[in-house]
């Protein structure tokens, strides 16, 4: 019996693993994408992996807000919903960059 809950944990542990490092090389390069500077207050579409990405830029071309999942037939993007928090310092230098998921998109 304690063989069998041994294998199960073993092979559980292996999984989740797995995922974690999937999602976190997901994650960034998705990042890396985002970084980038874009058509400032706009609506930028795009597919990355197997996914239609959506985003809005601010007024100086930063991504900050963005849609990730399956693009529906009305064209909205059924999924998740993450909002962009970026903070400078008065000299204009980055302080503060990180995306929070806000909940499900639909």
């Amino acid at each position: 019996m304690n063989t069998i809950l041994y294998s199960i944990l073993f092979v559980y542990f292996i999984w989740a693993n797995f995922i974690k490092y999937y999602i976190m090389k997901l994650q960034e390069e998705l990042i890396k994408k985002l970084s980038k500077t874009y058509e400032p207050s706009a609506m930028i579409d795009m597919r990355f992996k197997e996914k239609d990405v959506a985003f809005k830029t601010d007024e100086k071309g930063n991504p900050v807000l963005m849609f990730i999942g399956k693009r529906g037939e009305e064209g909205n993007i059924k999924g998740e919903r993450y909002a962009r928090t970026l903070k400078y310092d008065n000299n204009g230098n980055k302080i503060k960059d990180h995306w929070e998921m806000k909940g499900k998109a639909s």
